[in-house]
């Protein structure tokens, strides 16, 4: 399962990186390249590169927190620290040193 959500979540990522770049740029990079063509069509916020870009970010988003839930008893939840307040708190004499 989790093998197949991970499939999933790396091809939604080249496709939103692929519909990301074909979308036109509305930025105009501090003025660079901006007429009033581009600026009376980018105002039209429905368009299908738009929408589609919002879906499969989303998705991602979802299949990324999956992994993550999934992903969550691989990992050990105690800390290095409480380890080591364990190990001092069995040992009742103090630690010497090992030498090489």
């Amino acid at each position: 399962m989790g093998n197949f959500i991970l499939i999933i979540n790396i091809i939604l990522a080249l496709l939103l990186i692929v519909v990301i770049l074909l979308q036109k740029s509305e930025g105009g990079a501090l003025g660079l390249g901006v007429s009033q063509d581009s600026f009376v069509s980018s105002r039209s916020a429905g368009s299908f590169l738009t929408k589609t870009t919002a879906i499969l970010a989303t998705l991602f988003i979802i299949t990324s927190v999956l992994l993550t839930v999934m992903s969550k008893d691989q990992f050990s939840t105690t800390s290095i620290l409480e380890k080591i307040e364990e190990k001092k708190e069995n040992s009742s004499e103090p630690e010497i040193p090992k030498s090489d």
